[in-house]
């Protein structure tokens, strides 16, 4: 007889869906309540943690639960709570016999998730204890000697005995960079760890909730009932504070002699860039406040952290920008580039270690130093050109993803390969030798499957002593500060490239023509790139429950954030207008709001390193009216007036009117940190708020150094943010909607956004083509009413397209992302430009120009 197992393997890992656990660990309680502040869940101890006498029932109201005063508390708080927040209060008397607890609040899926535990009385002196650390790591140069003080920190701010910082290799493997521990406690620093110690899901979730505690492995886990609602569905404790552990980390953790511990994310630009470890021999749970400390701790660790790289990066930066400037004034003096980057090979391999440099160029290959040859190059070019051409290809085993380079894996095992042409493609190499690596593990990284009597399962490792291994035909690895450098490189060589194929007599003239070009080309990308994120939340809103009011907004932020990247980058990073940053932001986030909000008195250009500061002041303020201030209602008024001082600084006022009536928050959060703090700390400037019961009254002083006058030839703009309500154009020219339009879009993710947002604005029938060939077809078949052409179509443009369209007199505009297209459209006989990206009121705009 066969016996017959379910299908196990690795990957069962990342599909545990360890955020729908059921269990809660026996430290706390928890209760869950439905939109009629109904109980709608409850943990099995919950009545006895609250001292009543029977089990709570489900369908039992709050008030019945807790005080009148707790229930008046959590609803009030209830309609600040979104997303991924958790709110916090300390020593709460919840039933009103005397018994404080400290209590966390969330939101899951709109039940309202509330968890409390015994109140602790650790002495945590608060936020301010951290302004010494925060000091301390704002003079810290050096990352890893930033990543040992963190983790000296994080021990004696918690108490554990091994604090371990782990940092995330681009592989998803993880090392041990930082260590303190207790003197009886085995040190794992140095050791890696392999990508599935830490499976998927379990990363993503870290990302939203960066703090995790387990108090005890071996207590026996709490039942949160129902198991499934009526619907079928099991609680989300995704951004639970007492959710249970998985058995498989339990028996991990049991492994390494682990009774209880702490992990804290360290999230980067939005990735998980590295975490604390903290394990503990024995039981250990931290207060309440103390793990709220901690948290705090890690939010400004992350920050200083990303300082480093930051410096890093800008220091990578003028290495790159050295090189430009060396390759430009070589080619400006009538040197051959291959000559000149040959001679440049010391600084380049300064800035990137490297073993040979290779160039291949119209067919010709040259080599300096180790690599393959002209024959064994060849072999792998097919596979190279089918590669994206738009950014560098990075790798450390060439053999291992293509089979063609097996032939010279011992002369070259790495590169980094810039293309420096678009067709035919022509690339500089730089070849990097196979180096032998020796991976000091954590034990044996590969998990084993077991037979047991209920079938297989997999089985973490029971040993984490030192494991090697030796990888051949690998390279050492190539940094994110030398990928980032190649790429400076490769601008800079296409820029190169682009100048030496122009004439000698007109050489200047059309080398300034080519960057520019470049830059468009840059510019063009990234607006390509946020229409692609306006159609994917577009198209994804069905699924969501208010998915369409939010993709609205997203849409409108992403709008915002790219008329934001013009105004920085339109003359080369020079200062850039005030006012139309605060429209920026007021389009970006206050939707359906911007007819509230105004801006007045005379324009400022702010240099950019301001323009940044003032930004992110200008936001918190914004979105902080939005949700709760003048703006959060449908009543209430912002204006934003600007001022000149005796200085000759610049005076911003804030002033909100009409709203609900302002409350002093009871703490600051790191938003209120940004508004009092930036202007004052980085700019030298003032900052001041009121929080008036009629509307918020703020007051930020810029310190004259960071203004320039406008410019005469900048445009010119009203100081306040208009609205055109929905459909009011469509309204005034319904008439006139045309009733087939042919769409001409090489990718579908934006072409159903658009084909969508027409079908919302009246239109019939959407007829869309992916290239010329496709829509020459659909001309030929049926002529449409009107038309919108995306000019670059890949490799080609749709000009045949336009050409055919104004011979047969139908009108038509073009979609774009280069931003000389606003003058050159009428050259194509179109009617007008949509600027990528662009949404309904774009459109709504098009067509009312349309006229049969």
């Amino acid at each position: 007889m066969i016996q017959r197992y379910p299908k196990v393997d690795l990957t069962n890992c990342d599909r545990e869906p360890i955020h729908l656990i059921g269990c809660i660990q026996p430290f706390g309680a928890l209760l869950a309540f439905a939109d009629d502040w109904t109980v709608s869940h409850a943990s099995a101890n919950a009545s006895e943690m609250l001292g009543k006498d029977g089990p709570v029932a489900l369908g039992t109201p709050l008030s019945q639960v807790m005080t009148e005063e707790v229930f008046a508390r959590l609803r009030t708080m209830s309609a600040s709570i979104s997303g991924d927040i958790v709110e916090r209060i300390f020593g709460v008397d919840l039933t009103g016999n005397g018994e404080l607890f400290d209590v966390a609040v969330h939101d899951s899926a709109s039940t309202i998730v509330v968890e409390f535990e015994p109140h602790s009385d650790n002495d945590v002196s608060g936020p301010s204890s951290l302004r010494p650390l925060l000091s301390r790591f704002e003079k810290t140069a050096n990352l890893q000697d930033l990543l040992e003080e963190g983790t000296r920190q994080v021990r004696a701010i918690l108490g554990y005995d091994r604090v371990m910082l782990y940092r995330f290799h681009p592989d998803g493997s993880g090392e041990v960079v930082a260590e303190q521990r207790h003197s009886q406690v085995d040190s794992f620093l140095g050791l890696r760890y392999p990508t599935s110690d830490i499976p998927q899901q379990a990363r993503a979730l870290m990302v939203r909730n960066r703090f995790r505690v387990i108090a005890d492995m071996e207590a026996e886990e709490v039942p949160v009932l129902p198991e499934r609602s009526v619907d079928g569905t099991v609680l989300d404790l995704s951004m639970s504070v007492l959710r249970a552990h998985s058995k498989m980390h339990v028996e991990y953790m049991r492994n390494m002699n682990v009774r209880a511990s702490l992990t804290i994310s360290l999230v980067i630009d939005g990735q998980l860039w590295g975490m604390f470890s903290c394990h503990h021999m024995t039981p250990r749970l931290p207060g309440f406040d103390q793990r709220t400390m901690a948290e705090l701790f890690s939010e400004l660790f992350s920050l200083s952290v990303e300082r480093l790289l930051n410096a890093e990066a800008r220091g990578v930066q003028t290495l790159g920008d050295d090189l430009r400037q060396r390759l430009l004034r070589s080619v400006a003096d009538g040197g051959n580039l291959s000559e000149q980057l040959f001679a440049l090979r010391q600084p380049i391999n300064k800035a990137i270690p490297h073993d040979g440099i290779a160039y291949f160029v119209d067919g010709e290959y040259r080599l300096e130093g180790h690599g393959p040859n002209e024959e064994e190059f060849r072999a792998i070019l097919p596979a190279l050109n089918a590669s994206n051409g738009g950014r560098v290809v990075v790798s450390e085993n060439l053999s291992g993803t293509l089979p063609e380079a097996a032939g010279f894996a011992r002369k070259a095992a790495g590169a980094l390969m810039l293309p420096i042409s678009r067709t035919p493609r022509d690339y500089f190499i730089l070849w990097r030798r196979p180096l032998p690596q020796v991976v000091t593990w954590a034990g044996n990284p590969e998990k084993v499957l077991i037979e047991e009597e209920k079938g297989l399962r997999i089985s973490p490792r029971k040993s984490f002593a030192a494991w090697q291994e030796t990888v051949a035909n690998r390279s050492a690895d190539f940094s994110d500060a030398e990928i980032r450098l190649a790429e400076s490189l490769r601008i800079a060589l296409l820029e190169v490239v682009l100048k030496m194929t122009d004439e000698v007599a007109v050489e200047r003239k059309k080398a300034q023509e080519k960057h520019e070009l470049l830059i468009a080309e840059l510019n063009h990308r990234v607006r390509n790139i946020l229409n692609l994120i306006r159609g994917l939340v577009n198209q994804s809103s069905h699924e969501t429950r208010d998915g369409k009011e939010l993709a609205e907004l997203i849409g409108g932020r992403i709008g915002a954030l790219a008329s934001a990247h013009d105004n920085i980058t339109r003359e080369n990073w020079s200062p850039a207008s005030l006012t139309g940053l605060i429209e920026n932001e007021a389009e970006a986030y206050l939707g359906a709001k911007r007819s509230r909000f105004s801006v007045v008195g005379d324009d400022m250009y702010v240099t950019p390193e301001a323009y940044t500061v003032i930004a992110l002041v200008i936001h918190e303020m914004t979105t902080n009216s939005a949700k709760y201030g003048s703006l959060s209602d449908g009543t209430g008024t912002l204006t934003v007036t600007l001022t000149r001082n005796a200085a000759a600084g610049l005076e911003i006022e804030w002033r909100e009117a009409g709203g609900p009536e302002v409350r002093e928050p009871t703490r600051q959060g790191f938003g209120s940190t940004i508004i009092h703090r930036s202007i004052p700390h980085e700019l030298k400037g003032e900052a001041g708020i009121t929080y008036d019961p009629a509307g918020v009254v703020a007051r930020f002083v810029i310190p004259a150094t960071h203004l320039r006058e406008v410019p005469d030839d900048a445009p010119s703009r009203t100081g306040a943010v208009t609205k055109v309500e929905p459909g009011s154009v469509v309204q005034e020219a319904s008439q006139d909607i045309p009733g087939d339009v042919l769409l001409v879009e090489d990718s579908l993710i934006i072409a159903l956004d658009v084909e969508g947002l027409l079908g919302d604005l009246g239109v019939a029938k959407v007829r869309v083509a992916s290239s010329v060939v496709q829509a020459l077809a659909m001309l030929d078949e049926k002529k449409p009413d009107w038309a919108i052409l995306d000019f670059n179509l890949g490799e080609t443009t749709s000009e045949p397209v336009a050409e055919k369209l104004a011979a047969s007199g139908v009108p038509f505009v073009l979609a774009t992302g280069y931003g000389e297209m606003a003058d050159r459209y009428g050259e194509t006989g179109a009617s007008g430009v949509l600027q990528k990206p662009y949404g309904k009121d774009e459109l709504e705009k098009a067509l009312a120009d349309y006229r049969p």
